[in-house]
């Protein structure tokens, strides 16, 4: 028999535990299907800044389990299993992980992003053998070392500044000529000493045997040396299972109302896989708890929050 709750949150980033912590504290039974390994992106970043309560910034690594403690201790259960199908309709949603069935009287959707590959030559053959997302896994493995980040928005700043704590350069290739994203990380992108910015840069091959050993760029002569790449190009949102149960934009987000409502009854959706949502964790945060306020208006009778 399949366990049931008011409401089940669908990813264990901040945007989903956040969702669980309110809708706990609110008074519905509450699970959240965090996937394999719950904190999401925000697990590889060194330090998340702008988030109340951190004038220093805290790292994602340590946030998400705070937040994780935060939502349990509320009430909320947390599985680590993955959803995978939605069928029915609110309040009796049916709920499938590869291995469990679900019901639902409510679902909020917070299963967030992955990061975009590049779709050049050697990048998947060499993933994990120098191409990474994850500057503050690597970055220690690369001590002293020559390395490239691609990418000129928030996430690719971000991660250069804490690449160049252990390389000996950071090369940052910029497909455009300009950076884009906070003006506070461009500015301090610009003015770091090992770090270098190439506008105009597109990346062609990643080349190396056993190991990244460089980047061919379009129009260079030569190949640019670096012992890995680091590829912050964008995301791709996680909602591909919902194709077909849930209206998605043209880039695969979920649209949604103020209220963080889908165009289904009794689902949500919060977080990187929300079209318009601003993509910082202090954003995502405060969605999920939008989202568990109007869950929680919807089990009541369907008032506003």
């Amino acid at each position: 028999m399949s366990r049931s709750y008011d409401v089940v949150v669908a990813g264990g980033g901040i945007a989903g535990l956040s969702a669980a912590l309110a809708a706990a504290r609110l008074g519905c039974r509450t699970l959240v299907l965090a996937g394999d390994v719950p904190g999401g992106n925000l697990l590889s970043i060194e330090k998340v800044e702008g988030y109340p309560g951190f004038p220093e910034g805290v790292a994602g690594y340590d946030l998400c389990p705070m937040a994780q403690a935060m939502a349990a201790e509320a009430g909320a259960e947390l599985e680590t299993e993955q959803l995978l199908r939605v069928e029915g309709e609110a309040p009796a949603l049916r709920l499938f992980t590869s291995s469990n069935e679900f019901t639902g009287k409510s679902l909020i959707v917070a299963t967030g992003a992955s990061p975009r590959s590049l779709g050049v030559p050697g990048e998947e053959r060499l993933k994990g053998k120098g191409v990474s997302h994850c500057a503050s896994c690597d970055g220690p493995l690369l001590r002293d070392a020559v390395v490239a980040v691609v990418g000129g928005g928030d996430s690719a700043m971000q991660e250069s500044l804490t690449l160049a704590a252990f390389a000996s350069r950071v090369i940052v290739l910029c497909r455009g000529g300009a950076l884009g994203g906070q003006a506070s990380y461009r500015e301090r992108v610009l003015a770091h000493p090992k770090i270098e910015v190439r506008f105009n840069a597109e990346v062609e091959e990643i080349i190396g045997t056993d190991g990244v050993s460089g980047v061919r760029l379009r129009g260079a002569a030569q190949p640019l040396d670096a012992r890995a790449v680091f590829t912050y190009i964008g995301l791709e949102p996680n909602t591909a299972f919902l194709a077909g149960r849930l209206a998605l934009d043209g880039a695969g987000r979920i649209p949604t109302d103020a209220a963080m409502a889908t165009t289904s009854e009794g689902i949500f959706a919060a977080g990187l896989a929300r079209a318009g949502s601003p993509g910082r964790a202090v954003a995502s945060a405060g969605e999920g708890t939008t989202a568990a306020a109007a869950a929680d208006a919807y089990l009541r009778g369907g008032g506003a929050p």
